[in-house]
């Protein structure tokens, strides 16, 4: 399989394209800086520099013409201000979603984020990222031509992984190692059956592969 990758240098899309690797599938990670790029050589990816607050769903959707799977892993990061919430946390999802369906890639897997709300009030930063992964999330979810799924983990640590989660629609709070979350992800890249889910993930008792196929099978 080909997965292409935005926010293709984040701690969990590195942990992704390097478990993508290891089983032979083609990993690609989207980035906005040349300087970048080494790092996903590293982790066995292949970098395409191209920046989402400025692109145009044409120039992305070339990026992922011939790919099996998309997956939005993209975030502003915690030092940025209010309104890079919206132009990477909402409308870089956004354009990367219209990308994925011009190019004809269905499988669509969003990292979003618990508490995500389109009607979350407040203004403090953390108030506007909910919002915007919100508002992002219902645009994903009612975009008819992806098999999207969309995760929200819990809060995330470095931790190294257990491979042992709580995947459920709703969990509660609770933490989760990063390389917990892309073990999960790339799961989920060869579980179709949860297109069109929202699932919620923390730290649990149950094997990744078998919290996958269980929350399909439901």
């Amino acid at each position: 399989m080909r997965i292409v990758i935005a926010g293709g240098h984040g701690q969990i899309a590195l942990r992704l394209e390097r478990l993508l690797a290891a089983r032979g599938d083609e990993a690609a990670g989207i980035i906005r800086r040349a300087e970048q790029a080494d790092d996903l050589r590293e982790a066995g990816a292949g970098p395409i520099v191209c920046d989402l607050e400025s692109a145009s769903v044409e120039e992305v959707a070339g990026h992922l013409e011939g790919a099996d799977a998309a997956v939005f892993a993209a975030g502003a990061g915690p030092g940025s201000g209010v309104d890079r919430k919206f132009t990477v946390d909402r409308d870089a999802a956004i354009l990367f979603a219209d990308a994925a369906g011009r190019a004809g890639v269905r499988r669509f897997l969003a990292v979003s984020s618990m508490g995500a709300d389109p009607e979350h009030p407040g203004d403090d930063v953390f108030d506007v990222y909910l919002r915007a992964k919100g508002e992002a999330d219902a645009y994903i979810r009612a975009h008819k031509s992806l098999d999207w799924t969309i995760l929200r983990p819990g809060m995330l640590t470095s931790d190294a992984g257990t491979g042992l989660v709580r995947l459920e629609a709703h969990t509660g709070r609770g933490m989760i190692p990063r390389d917990d979350v892309a073990a999960v992800l790339a799961e989920l890249v060869d579980t179709p059956a949860t297109a069109g889910l929202v699932l919620e993930v923390i730290s649990g008792s149950t094997p990744i592969s078998v919290a996958v196929k269980s929350i399909a099978g439901n």
